[in-house]
Parts: C-alpha cells; sequence; structure tokens
C-alpha cells in the first residue's frame, strides 16, 4: 500500500505522527497545499485504512512515573487466537507484536508501581497456553517515533 502514496500522503503522515492533533489549517500551511486538499486526503487515508486511528504519546514526565515493561512469550500455538483475545483484555498492555525466534510474542507492558507490573505478570503467567515468559524492565526511552 505504501506504493500508493505520493509525497504529500507521506509527508502528512510524517506531520501527524509527531502531532496527531495539529489543525487542519497548520498541516496545510506546513504541506503548502489547500485546507480542503489535506481533510481529503486524510480521509482518503482513513477509507483505504492507512489511518485507522489517532492516538497520544505522553511527555517523558508522565511516562517516567509508569513503570514499562517488555514481556517476552512462548506459548501452545493452538492456543494463539484464545491468548491475543487475553491479552487484548489486561488494560496494562498496550501492545502485542508476534516475533521469530525462541519466543513467539512481545507484550509490551504499562503499569502504575511494580505491584499492578507484578499482577499483570501474573495474569500472563496464568494463562492457559503460555508456556515461559521472560520480562524486561524498560528504565528509559532513547527516542520513540
Amino acid at each position: 500500500m505504501s506504493n500508493m502514496l505520493d509525497a504529500n500522503d507521506k509527508a502528512l503522515l510524517a506531520l501527524l505522527s509527531a502531532n496527531s492533533r495539529e489543525s487542519t489549517a497548520e498541516l496545510a500551511r506546513k504541506l503548502e497545499l489547500s485546507r480542503s486538499t489535506v481533510k481529503d486526503r486524510m480521509q482518503r487515508l482513513e477509507r483505504q485504512g492507512v489511518i485507522s486511528g489517532y492516538t497520544i504519546r505522553y511527555n517523558e514526565d508522565y511516562a517516567s512515573g509508569q513503570i514499562r515493561a517488555q514481556v517476552m512469550i512462548s506459548y501452545d500455538p493452538k492456543l494463539a487466537s484464545q491468548i491475543v483475545r487475553q491479552l487484548r483484555q489486561l488494560p496494562a498492555i498496550k501492545a502485542v507484536h508476534a516475533v521469530n525466534g525462541i519466543y513467539d510474542m512481545i507484550a509490551l507492558v504499562s503499569a502504575d508501581s511494580t505491584l499492578d507490573l507484578d499482577k499483570t505478570l501474573d495474569q500472563i503467567g496464568t494463562m492457559d497456553g503460555i508456556e515461559k515468559t521472560v520480562s524486561s524492565i524498560i528504565l528509559s526511552t532513547k527516542f520513540e517515533r
């Protein structure tokens, strides 16, 4: 799908990635396009599924108050869809990625305290089909896009 995007689409996506709340008028000014053109492009990118939603990124002060971890997970492949459904139900889990290698998935967890993190890790570890987990607490983020 990325080959269907022109330079203006890619520039628009880069601006939205940096600040998804930026006004259409400001985006238009930066892209040197009309506001209606920018609005039409955003709607087309949404219809095509290139943009599936808008989100927030926490500032470093707030994020530093969170305990974040990545959890590598090995599981019984027969129960993969059930495990993903159960992981989705845990609000502390912000993302789950399928990966290759020794582990099958990586879950990114964000909790208010080590106690909350521990509870989430226990919930993951006791799910049917989970064979092994290894967790690493994220100490800092050097950069994020």
